[in-house]
């Protein structure tokens, strides 16, 4: 990792050398070249236009001095009308009447009047840069515009510029170096601590605590990824707590069933009362079994996704009483109080099915907490967000630790006894259904006093 980082860095820096001295070494004559031909054209512009008023002269005289310019103006008929000497015998055009009169044959059939080029004066050695362009109209030229210029040789320059290159060039690499080591050694070492953390906690170790002092984005990267090991450790020992209370679950009807099976074969097999009453056990064992699976597919479908909403509007008061009506049999039988209050007719649009499956599991969780009173107080009332429904035990209650973690799965409060009704999975039901609707839901509790837990079926827009 930290080689890897360090190559990266020197890559970039040796880049950024290698188009500083192809900037500023090979192009460098080309650019300013380049440079001064713009500058010429800018500059017969203003003279062109200059050229209309009587006093050019003095004009052309000041741009001559100012831009090292050797001028010669003719007129339409090739004879000189002007001509600026500013650079004595190193201008190009005077003292060489064959040139301007050559330069002059070749802007006539130019189409736009402008010609320039690149020469060598023949005495002095020296480049020049020659510009030429048609006075007034191409057809009808009331005259030419001739100047040349020196290009000042930039070979003595780029041989300054190449060797402060060199000592610039040997100083930053020697700099880079260090700082790329430095750099490239203080962002690896987080990234590497955090990776060998992360494989103890591919094997298992999930109480981990990841390390990624250096900089903002590991020390990020390192909290989520505490965050995650402690979720996950979490979820493990759920898990296991899963497996503990399920194979619990399973493990005593799967032992009645055994045993009444052999007491069918073995004792009552002749005896009509006692082998039906051996099978009815038998039978409510099974029915036991199956809820618990079923709990476990649907909590499963509904936290993937794989269960969708078949919606329609009923009475919402009217099917709360129709669930209360149902667990008569099981007050009679036990002892429990079942207290039911609404405050009229609340018409709603959802899950008929899942919302009952809701209120059951809710009912349920009452019923195995509450106290020795037995009694559960389900509560139906219009509020501003919807309608309200909640059900109330009156059992020991629960601390704020056990409150925040009642809805997770597998989660079983200190408070737990066996299960009256339900298979254990209730709550986690009742979460993912009223997630899947999008409801608020929630509990209060107080301890001594009991838990109530209630959730709000929205309005329809």
């Amino acid at each position: 990792m930290r080689m890897t980082i360090w190559f990266w860095f020197m890559e970039f820096v040796l880049l950024t050398f290698l188009l500083l001295w192809v900037c500023q070494v090979l192009f460098l004559q080309n650019f300013y070249d380049r440079m001064k031909t713009k500058d010429i054209i800018k500059l017969t512009d203003e003279m062109v236009a200059e050229y209309q008023n009587k006093n050019y002269e003095s004009t052309y005289l000041s741009l001559a001095v100012q831009n090292d310019l050797c001028i010669e103006v003719l007129d339409k008929y090739e004879r000189e009308k002007y001509a600026q000497h500013s650079m004595g015998g190193s201008c190009f055009l005077h003292g060489y009447d064959n040139h301007v009169r050559e330069i002059v044959r070749e802007v006539i059939p130019d189409a736009d009047g402008i010609i320039y080029f690149k020469d060598t004066h023949p005495d002095t050695n020296v480049d020049v840069l020659v510009f030429a362009r048609v006075l007034g109209s191409v057809d009808d030229p009331e005259g030419y515009l001739i100047l040349n210029t020196p290009l000042t040789p930039v070979t003595a320059t780029v041989n300054i510029i190449r060797r402060q290159l060199v000592m610039i060039t040997i100083i930053l690499i020697l700099a880079a170096l260090i700082i790329t080591s430095i750099v490239s050694d203080r962002l690896a070492k987080p990234i590497v601590r955090v990776t060998k953390d992360a494989e103890q906690l591919a094997h298992g170790k999930y109480d981990i605590r990841f390390n990624g002092n250096g900089y903002d984005e590991a020390e990020k990267l390192a909290e989520t990824l505490t965050y995650a090991s402690h979720e996950i450790n979490r979820v493990d020992i759920m898990q296991r707590d899963l497996i503990a209370n399920a194979s619990h679950d399973l493990r005593t009807p799967l032992t009645m069933l055994k045993g009444y099976a052999e007491m069918i074969r073995d004792i009552s097999g002749d005896n009509p009362e006692k082998r039906n009453k051996h099978l009815q056990v038998i039978i409510e064992e099974t029915d036991r079994l199956q809820a618990l699976v079923n709990d476990i597919l649907d909590l499963s479908k509904l936290e993937n996704g794989r269960m969708t909403l078949a919606e329609t509007e009923f009475d919402m008061e009217l099917r709360l009483k129709e669930i209360t009506e149902r667990y008569r049999g099981l007050s009679d039988f036990s002892g429990y109080h079942f207290s039911l209050e609404t405050d009229g007719e609340a018409i709603v649009f959802c899950d008929a099915g899942k919302i009952e499956q809701v209120i059951c599991n809710l009912i349920n969780n009452a019923v195995n907490y509450t106290g020795e009173d037995k009694q559960i107080f389900i509560q139906m009332q219009h509020v501003d967000e919807g309608i309200r429904i909640s059900v109330k035990d009156t059992g020991k209650g629960m601390d704020q630790e056990t409150l925040s973690r009642i809805f997770d799965k597998y989660y079983r409060s200190e408070n737990y006894k066996r299960s009256v009704v339900g298979t254990g999975l209730g709550l986690s039901i009742v979460k993912a259904i009223l997630r899947l609707h999008d409801y608020a839901f929630g509990v209060d509790s107080t301890i001594g006093k009991g838990s109530t837990f209630w959730f709000i079926i929205h309005k329809e827009e």
